[in-house]
């Protein structure tokens, strides 16, 4: 009899057999990896920042040079009319200057007199003296496009803090699983060899009956949860999955014996530092992409709102050609303005009451302060969330030690109650009381653990700091 009980308390006490001894493991790090540089949903922010740079060169082509040819002839009733060819090249520049260059060649019997015949060469420059001097929609269309660019890098940050947030809770609930079958696993085992032991005893007249029973229902009970443990890991390994692919963009599947790699819960979240709320606030304030976007947001309104205000100014182009007989451009460039062989003119528009300008540079300017007003409130809220993690992050690092006292507790307890058993002042449903306690406790704290890895990520979102 003493015997039996010496034997059965080592199996009780013993360290379990984890469910799993392979060498394959997932780490975090590994999986953040994974999805950074395989994810459909990296891979479009990818996708984003591209096409943003595609709409640069789309604005800067507006800039481009223009080589064109004007090209006529007129014959009626055996009279040549004219017969016209003019090629030109138009050069825009920055400051909405333009400039022509280019050669004429006009002969005919009935051509206009205003026209000059024959071979000749021009060299021109047009000016806008007010409106569009300092802004126009070419500039505009331009600046908006590079920052439209910068802002996709920051929309991609914004993406990828997201999705890293949902990657991160997937891993640490497949790791929660893991311990949870792992503990049942064990308790399986350790049950399995006390409930042959017992029936053992009962077979050698040691033992009642009932202690058979006993420990059987035990057993059940914990292959029970055992099988269901084993279905939310499978589950959950296929939840990660989800956002796991390969470089050739198929479905990465998780293999049957693939287990985590992180021992974090098995560290004592106690003695972990918390990071700076102060710091976190600050890196938020400059760095959350949700924030920066409306900076972007800003900047191109306040292009819009320069282009808007030129709608104030009059419209006046001043227009010069330098004129030269033949098709030497040099020698036509080099003559002097405005003596000989020029022609000018001065373009003046003005609306009488600017309406339409007065309305859309109002305009412009109340959703300047539209955006300030909603980058305020989500400045707001920014710092709400990051500040409302950081308390529950410090309450689970509380919550998470006293479990892991209060487990140790049970654990006591369980052995107190087998050393009773062993004086002979207890019984094995007390002993399979407390083990079902202790277990239960040390599910709790796994629990715990993970919720709290899971805070501590969702604060570093919160931040805008969970992208790499």
């Amino acid at each position: 009899m003493n015997r039996f009980i010496i034997l059965l308390l080592t199996i009780v006490t013993a360290n379990g057999v984890h469910a799993q001894d392979s060498t394959k493991s997932l780490s975090l790090s590994q999986v953040i990896e994974m999805v950074t540089s395989n994810h459909p949903v990296a891979r479009q922010a990818d996708i984003l920042v591209e096409k943003s740079k595609a709409d640069v060169t789309i604005a800067r082509g507006m800039f481009d040079p223009v080589l064109k040819n004007e090209a006529a002839q007129k014959t009626f009733d055996g009279v040549n009319y004219y017969n016209y060819n003019r090629p030109e090249l138009l050069v825009p520049t920055w400051f909405g200057i333009e400039v022509t260059t280019g050669l004429e060649y006009l002969s005919g019997n009935q051509t206009n007199p205003e026209e000059t015949k024959g071979e000749t060469s021009y060299l021109g420059i047009s000016v806008p003296l007010a409106k569009n001097l300092l802004m126009d929609k070419r500039r505009a269309a331009l600046r908006s496009a590079k920052l439209y660019r910068t802002a996709s890098e920051t929309e991609k940050r914004s993406i990828l803090n997201n999705l890293m947030l949902d990657v991160t809770k997937a891993y640490w609930n497949w790791v929660q699983q893991y311990q949870v079958y792992t503990i049942l696993t064990d308790a399986v085992e350790v049950n399995r060899k006390r409930t042959r032991l017992v029936t053992m005893a009962f077979t050698l007249g040691d033992r009642p009956a009932i202690d058979t029973v006993e420990a059987l229902s035990q057993l059940q009970f914990f292959e029970l949860q055992q099988s269901q443990a084993q279905l939310e890991f499978k589950n959950s390994g296929l939840e990660l999955a989800v956002h796991l692919w390969s470089t050739n963009m198929n479905p990465v599947l998780l293999a049957e014996d693939m287990i985590p790699a992180d021992g974090a819960l098995l560290q004592n979240t106690a003695t972990e530092n918390l990071p700076d709320l102060g710091q976190l606030l600050e890196a938020a304030r400059k760095n959350h992409p949700e924030i920066n976007l409306y900076n972007f947001k800003l900047n191109i309104l306040d292009v819009d709102k320069k282009l808007k205000f030129q709608e104030l100014l009059p419209d006046v182009r001043f227009r010069y050609n330098q004129l030269g007989r033949g098709y030497n451009l040099l020698k036509t460039a080099s003559g002097p303005l405005f003596e000989n062989n020029f022609q000018y003119g001065i373009t003046v528009g003005i609306p009488l009451r600017f309406s339409a300008g007065r309305g859309e540079y109002r305009k412009a300017k109340l959703k300047i302060s539209e955006t300030e007003l909603q980058q305020k409130q989500k400045m707001l809220q920014v710092e709400n969330k990051v500040k409302s993690y950081f308390n529950e992050l410090l309450a689970l690092q509380y919550q998470v030690n006293l479990q892991e006292r209060a487990y140790n507790n049970y654990y006591a307890l369980q052995r107190g109650e087998e050393i009773r058993f062993r004086s002979g002042e207890s019984s094995l449903f007390l002993i399979n009381s407390r083990e079902t306690k202790a277990l239960e406790a040390l599910q709790k704290l796994q629990e715990l653990k993970v919720k709290y890895y899971k805070t501590a990520a969702t604060l570093k979102w919160a931040a805008g700091l969970l992208a790499p």
